[in-house]
């Protein structure tokens, strides 16, 4: 129960001010980098016409979400976006397990890790909205079906933001404050290991997938 709350941060001094790094949120996060890299060069090291065990898990994330983009977008845009919606599920889903590894930590149960990444896509769906329409049709949007609700429509694109990241953020955040209080109640028995399993598992899959999900339909609403 003493670890509720607490983070362990280095502070660097830099031109008079100070930036405060989280270091277990590194950590964690590079050690996601190091195993999808890894998982990747042992799944693409021997291909074979008859796939191994790891070539067809990675064939399977590849082609599935290579069709989701194909029918939110198209043929084309997909060649350009399936492979980051691939790696986002990836990555978060890699990054929501890892809670269920002793000693180890979800990087997003940090609000920064998927702050970043709701940012990341909105501006990438923002980019993607311009090359795709040009600029004065992507300005255009914003000011219909009438030009006085041009402020809502661009703070309704901000929100998208706050609501994709704390959703997720939310649910890992959440799901770790009842296994860290319900193991101090009941001295680490039987039922926290299973909601361990439950929201490590279940709900740390289902958040990203919705996480991913968004990303790519909002990318869809702006080139579209």
């Amino acid at each position: 129960m003493h670890d509720l709350g607490r983070i362990h941060q280095l502070i660097v001094p830099l031109f008079g001010h100070e930036m405060t790094f989280n270091i277990e949120v590194i950590v964690m996060t590079w050690i996601v980098i190091a195993g999808l890299l890894v998982f990747g060069f042992l799944a693409s090291r021997k291909r074979r016409l008859v796939p191994g065990s790891l070539q067809v898990i990675g064939e399977f994330f590849i082609r599935q979400f290579y069709d989701l983009a194909e029918d939110a977008l198209d043929k084309e845009m997909a060649k350009t976006y399936a492979p980051l919606i691939c790696a986002l599920f990836l990555f978060l889903v890699i990054s929501n397990w890892l809670g269920i590894i002793p000693h180890l930590e979800e990087p997003t149960k940090d609000l920064n890790t998927p702050l970043s990444l709701g940012v990341m896509g909105f501006f990438i769906a923002h980019y993607a909205g311009i090359k795709a329409k040009g600029i004065k049709a992507y300005a255009k949007a914003y000011f219909e079906p009438v030009f006085f609700i041009m402020p809502l429509n661009v703070v309704g694109e901000f929100a998208k933001v706050v609501s994709i990241s704390f959703r997720l953020f939310g649910n890992i955040m959440g799901g770790s404050i009842i296994i860290l209080v319900v193991s101090y109640l009941v001295y680490s028995m039987v039922l926290p290991p299973l909601l361990n399993a439950f929201f490590g598992l279940f709900v740390g899959t289902i958040q990203a997938f919705v996480f991913t999900m968004l990303t790519l339909v909002y990318i869809s609403v702006q080139v579209k």
